[in-house]
């Protein structure tokens, strides 16, 4: 699944991060600055220095590296999150089970994705996406297929590794 997200979103617009130190979130929800200890903005040193993530492909001369949390593995061609070489953790993708502040998942219905965000747009490629509540760095990516979400994505409005 997440395979088909880095193709629809194999593009990239570029997303800078800032990320507040006092910022808090709930391990069990991504946004409005990261997953747990992984932030939005940190460099690969400093994700790694959580413990938290685990290296699953190699960036090749300049492009983005494949990430893995620890707690939430993913399938052969698919991982958790990248991190770029210009703007840190550029995504980050929502494991199972793991929502947004305002209760979007994987398997929410995308009548619930729209009363959530009322100002859902639609990129270009055809894929909905929004603005995070509380922070103007970043959106929140959609994949939906027969009207339920498959894939959430938290990413920097600069990011440089899919789009």
């Amino acid at each position: 699944m997440k395979k088909a997200l880095v193709a629809v979103l194999a593009g990239g617009a570029l997303l800078t991060a800032g990320t507040p130190a006092l910022a808090q979130t709930s391990k069990t929800t991504l946004g409005p600055y990261g997953y747990g200890q992984v932030r939005l903005g940190m460099s690969a040193k400093q994700a790694k220095a959580t413990g938290k993530i685990v290296l699953k492909m190699a960036g090749q001369q300049g492009s983005c590296a494949g990430w893995d949390l620890k707690a939430h593995p993913t399938g052969k061609d698919s991982v958790g999150l990248y991190i770029s070489k210009k703007h840190g953790v550029a995504g980050i993708f929502a494991p199972k089970g793991v929502k947004t502040p305002e209760g979007i998942g994987i398997g929410s219905t995308l009548k619930q994705l729209k009363k959530a965000y009322p100002k859902l747009k639609t990129a270009a490629s055809g894929f909905p996406y929004s603005s995070v509540p509380g922070n103007s760095k970043a959106d929140y990516y959609f994949l939906a297929s027969k009207g339920k979400i498959y894939q959430v994505a938290l990413a920097l409005k600069t990011q440089d590794c899919f789009n």
